[in-house]
Order: structure tokens, then C-alpha cells, then sequence
């Protein structure tokens, strides 16, 4: 409903919320086996929010024996496809009952903006959900094109038992993005969020169960990376690991993998990708516009954010122009505000790496034109202004590093070469964009840029249809569409002898 949001005291809300923090295995809520605990503090005052089981490899033992029962069980992964896809309906169906506490757990976790969270994260979660779940039974196999006296049939089985472990970033959506096609596709699923953010996926996974989802058969085992996730990347009894986060974790979940049992390995990884603006674009201000979001939305802290602004030349202080004057309206606000449009960084290690990026380009030359300051500082939350540097050599490192902030990098170059040149001359390839109105352009770029995804006239375009992930260090792999399957599914040939 229009201006339902505006019309809830989400203070009151959050004053009266009680979130849980055990784990959630096997069907129920249980904490830590050793009993530790770590604080979930919110970014927005410092609040404690709850004492959040500290799990580690006795409990991701736990989660993950009763992944492999269930698995073996049967009561899920020899369902038919159409009595699963009625459970993730129904499980669609109870996060969209649940929206103003998830997104308010959302908030309160992660620091963004309660409007965002409510326009965006929750409905994407029960999208998701109710997606795949549609999608399932309209997967077919394969007869293979074989000698007349032979009969090939391929099929696809689930893997087994998926661990995942997913970002704080977009916590609900994250998860989201691996707990509807693994679960659609039959298996077992073990997942650890981020300890920076944890409630909202604890939450879901009391919702998977009374939307029918048998026990054991999808678990949450909240803890830090170094102790449950890296239990999870080595359990033997894991077929697939998936992952999304900093390229660093994840060449140490391809080790952990290694060092176990080979389990499939899946990663969503870092990016700094090039959002490339050519001088004949006719509309600067929509170009600006989308510029602004592609690195202010949800205060940077996205993998596909447009950190990179490449201006071809004679159109550089215009544009610039009017991205500065956008970035006025995205000063940082109450999250709990529905007004509010950029919201509190995660916590206080990510606000001084991000403010350290700030000073390293000021140090390294780059001309700060906005922003660049801590604000906010009475609320006790973790505050950064929207930042813009110009000047940027390619060989800096705020052009070079992902910072995960609202930091934006603008670079010149003279032609489309140059663009290329400079847009590929990083470890990522996740995203980039070219601004356009010659499709030949856009067409030479979009096949010469190294990236998962490349958008012309738009940024971060999104749709459940078409796969998300990247190439070189942004990882391998893709979530999303139905190429996600391709993960969490195995190919087996049935070969039958008609002779």
C-alpha cells in the first residue's frame, strides 16, 4: 500500500523486536554446542541486537550430518518436483507475511535504508523463491542422438549436501539467490551468513520449515568465516560449496575444497567495474542519474557497483557537474526514516577500510570533489559521505581495489580503445556499462569488455531470468536463471543396449 511505510514508527518496531540468534539445525533453534556467542551489533546506533550463536565445526558437524540424513531420507530430494515447488511457494508466500520484520532485521543488521529493504530485498527474496520453485518442474532431460539400437537418457540428480556461504551485503537476497534453486533442485542445504549480518537468514529458516520443508534438510550455522565457514569449505561430507564475497576468501574456499574431498566450488566475487561514458551519449543527466545509484545504492556496498567512471574526454566536467550535485541528495540519514536514501556502512572495521581508500586517494593525487568525511557522529552508527574523486590514474589504487563504499573513481580517456584498454585493466570482471547512442559502438564494446555482464544505456539492470556472475577474479560459476541448476545438479547418462 502507497505510504504504508512512511506511516509505521519502525523506532517503536525496532524498540519491540526480539531477534533470536541460535542456530537453527535440524529443525529447530539450538545454540552453539561450546555455548560461545559474539554480539550482532546494528551500524545504525551500536545497539546490541542479540547474542548470535558463535558456531564452528562441531556445529557445522551437526547441521551437516542432518543435511546428509535428510538427503538420504528422502522426504525432500525424491519429492516430485511439483510437491517442492508448492513448498517454496508457500515459502514465498510466508516471507512476503513476514516483510516488516524481515525488513527490519535487515535494516537494523546491515545498516541500509529501511525503504530499500522493504522495496527491494524482501520482495526479491520471495521473488526468488516463488521462481525457482515454479521453475523446477518445467526442467526436462535429455535423449541423446544415439545409434538406433542403443537408447542414451540424461538426466539430472541432485548433488547431495550444498554448503553456502553468502555476504552481508545483501543478506536476504544473497541467501535467496542459493537457497531457492538448491533446494528446488532436491538437495540438502547447509548455510553460514556472514557474522556481520546473520538474523534475517536465521529467520528464513524457521519460515522454510513451516512452509514444509523437512528438518535437516535446510540449516543456518551462524559464526565467523575462519571457524564455520571454513569448517563447512573442508567437510568431507559436502558436495557443493557455494560462494559469494571478496576474491581472497574465495581462493581460500577453492583450497579448502582441495584440501577435502574436491566438492564443487561455485564463487560470486569481488569487482571494480568500469561504467564507461562516450561523449555522443545525448541525455548526461540520465547518464549522471544511473552513475550516482550504480555507486551510492545501498552505500556501495555491492560487488557490481559502478565504481569505475570512465568520461570520455570534452564531456568529463559536466558530467561530473551534475554527479556531484546528485550526490548532495544521497547525504546519509536515519535508516529507520523511510526519506532516508543512504543508509550506515556495516560496521566500524568497514567504515575506517573504506575511509583508509579515502585517504589513500587523496594521497595518491586523485582531486576530491565530494564528500570524503565520517558524518553523523552523535548517532553512535557508522556514517561516510557519498565521495567522489576526479583525476584518477588507472594505476591508483582506488581505481585498481574494491573499497565496498560510496567512493566513486572518475578516469578520462580519449576513445573507445582507451575505454576498452583502461576498463579491462583490473583482476575483476563482474560488471561494466557503456553510454552510447551508436549501437556499433556499444556492440565492439560490450564484446571487447571482460565481464560477466556488460549494460548499455542503463546500470545494474536485473532480472531473474539471465545469469549474474563473473570472469578472471570475480569468480566462476553464475546464480540466477536457469543456469544457476547447473550448480546443484548433476549430469548422469543412463546408457540402454536395444540390440
Amino acid at each position: 500500500m502507497p505510504g504504508a511505510a512512511e506511516s509505521i514508527d519502525w523506532h517503536a518496531r525496532a524498540r519491540a523486536l526480539k531477534p533470536r540468534g541460535e542456530a537453527f539445525i535440524n529443525g529447530r533453534r539450538v545454540p552453539a554446542q561450546d555455548g560461545a556467542t559474539f554480539s550482532s551489533l546494528s551500524p545504525i546506533d551500536g545497539r546490541v541486537l542479540a547474542a548470535v550463536a558463535a558456531g564452528d565445526a562441531p556445529d557445522i558437524d551437526a547441521a551437516v550430518a542432518a543435511a546428509r540424513s535428510g538427503f538420504e531420507r528422502g522426504d525432500w530430494s525424491r519429492q516430485s518436483p511439483a510437491a517442492r515447488k508448492r513448498v517454496l511457494q508457500k515459502f514465498a508466500d510466508l516471507v512476503e507475511g513476514a516483510r516488516d520484520e524481515l525488513a527490519l532485521l535487515e535494516t537494523l543488521d546491515m545498516g541500509k535504508p529501511i525503504s530499500d529493504s522493504l522495496r527491494v530485498d524482501v520482495p526479491a527474496t520471495a521473488r526468488c523463491l516463488r521462481w525457482y520453485g515454479e521453475a523446477i518442474d518445467k526442467v526436462y532431460g535429455e535423449i541423446a542422438p544415439t545409434a538406433p539400437d542403443t537408447l542414451a537418457l540424461v538426466t539430472r540428480e541432485p548433488v547431495g549436501v550444498v554448503g553456502a556461504i553468502v555476504p552481508w551485503n545483501f543478506p536476504m537476497i544473497m541467501a535467496a539467490w542459493k537457497i531457492a534453486p538448491v533446494l528446488a533442485s532436491g538437495n540438502s542445504l547447509v548455510l553460514k551468513p556472514s557474522e556481520k549480518s546473520p538474523l534475517s537468514a536465521l529467520r528464513l529458516a524457521e519460515l522454510a520449515v513451516e512452509a514444509g520443508i523437512p528438518p535437516g534438510v535446510f540449516s543456518v550455522v551462524p559464526g565467523f568465516g575462519h571457524t564455520a565457514g571454513k569448517a563447512l569449505a573442508l567437510h568431507p561430507l559436502v558436495d557443493a560449496i557455494a560462494f559469494t564475497g571478496s576474491t581472497a576468501t574465495g581462493k581460500q574456499v577453492m583450497e579448502y575444497a582441495a584440501q577435502s574431498n574436491l566438492k564443487r566450488v561455485s564463487l560470486e566475487c569481488g569487482g571494480k567495474s568500469p561504467n564507461i561514458v562516450m561523449a555522443d551519449y545525448p541525455d548526461l543527466k540520465r547518464a549522471a542519474q544511473a552513475a550516482a545509484a550504480a555507486i551510492f545504492f545501498n552505500q556501495g556496498e555491492m560487488c557490481s557497483a559502478g565504481s569505475r567512471l570512465l568520461v570520455q574526454e570534452g564531456i568529463r566536467e559536466e558530467l561530473l557537474a551534475e554527479i556531484t550535485a546528485l550526490a548532495g541528495g544521497y547525504q546519509p540519514g536515519d535508516p529507520l526514516d523511510p526519506a532516508t536514501q543512504l543508509g550506515a556502512m556495516v560496521d566500524e572495521t568497514q567504515t575506517r577500510r573504506v575511509l583508509e581508500y579515502i585517504a589513500a586517494g587523496r594521497e595518491g593525487g586523485a582531486r576530491l570533489v565530494f564528500g570524503g568525511q565520517r558524518v553523523r557522529a552523535d548517532s553512535g552508527g557508522c556514517y561516510l559521505e557519498p565521495t567522489v574523486f576526479d583525476g584518477v590514474r588507472p594505476s591508483m589504487r582506488i581505481a585498481r581495489e574494491e573499497i565496498f563504499g560510496p567512493v566513486l573513481a572518475t578516469l578520462s580517456f580519449r576513445d573507445l580503445e582507451e575505454a576498452i584498454r583502461i576498463g579491462n585493466d583490473v583482476e575483476y570482471g563482474l560488471a561494466a556499462a557503456i553510454w552510447t547512442r551508436d549501437i556499433t559502438v556499444a556492440h565492439r564494446a560490450a564484446r571487447a569488455l571482460r565481464a560477466g555482464t556488460v549494460y548499455i544505456n542503463c546500470y545494474d539492470a536485473d532480472d531473474l531470468t539471465v545469469p549474474f556472475g563473473g570472469v578472471k577474479q570475480s569468480g566462476s560459476g553464475r546464480d540466477k536463471s536457469l543456469h544457476a541448476f547447473d550448480k546443484y545438479t548433476e549430469l548422469k547418462t543412463i546408457w540402454i543396449d536395444l540390440a
